[in-house]
């Protein structure tokens, strides 16, 4: 693979990166209620999530699991009722506003919990899939392209994807004074939730 080619991927990759999704409602999501290692187990989850489903297109899998519409159907409603299920959790906070109690409850909570609303999240999206089948075959090349281009591409999906959910959460730390108001946190709650429950329905609606 030629280094114009991969420079107009990586240019495709950081547009997709930045555009706000499931991952970044999650990361902050976690943020708000763990703080910045909460944030960051979270975004580490999302991280893994990215990695399985690449190397799952690289190494032929993710055609194999759209084409077989049992499994991709399964796949998305799970990811429908987990996106929802996280969308009404934010959304609860944002009507009780009892941040004293939930912030004692979320600082019990387990790395490992928060590790694992971040993967579920984004392995249960089948649209992260998709995105993968539809993109790489572009900048490969049968003949002068192999698996390892393949795995470095989709990887690089998910470093470009964790380098930018990170600058968020540090930027969400520098002003975590101004988050901690009440306030402020129902307000992002609220924002958050609905935003969860939109992607759910979004993905939900699709044929």
């Amino acid at each position: 693979m030629s280094w114009s080619s991969y420079g107009t991927y990586l240019v495709f990759v950081v547009l997709v990166v930045l555009a706000p999704g499931p991952d970044t409602a999650v990361t902050l999501k976690n943020t708000l209620s763990g703080g910045f290692r909460g944030g960051l187990m979270a975004l580490s989850g999302i991280f893994v999530g990215n990695i399985v489903q690449g190397t799952a297109v690289a190494l032929g899998l993710g055609a194999l699991i759209v084409r077989s519409q049992p499994v991709f159907l399964t796949l998305r409603w799970a990811g429908v009722v987990y996106l929802c299920y996280l969308g009404v959790q934010a959304l609860r906070s944002a009507v009780r506003g009892n941040y004293d109690a939930l912030d004692s409850h979320g600082a019990k909570a387990s790395s490992f919990r928060r590790w694992r609303e971040g993967f579920l999240s984004n392995v249960t999206n089948p649209k992260v899939i998709a995105l993968f089948l539809s993109v790489l075959p572009l900048f490969l090349v049968p003949g002068q392209t192999d698996t390892w281009d393949a795995l470095l591409l989709a990887y690089t999906v998910g470093v470009l994807g964790a380098v930018w959910l990170l600058v968020l959460l540090f930027l969400a730390h520098r002003v975590r004074t101004w988050l901690q108001r009440r306030k402020v946190r129902r307000t992002l709650d609220g924002v958050t939730g609905g935003a969860l429950i939109g992607f759910g329905i979004a993905l939900a609606a699709e044929a």
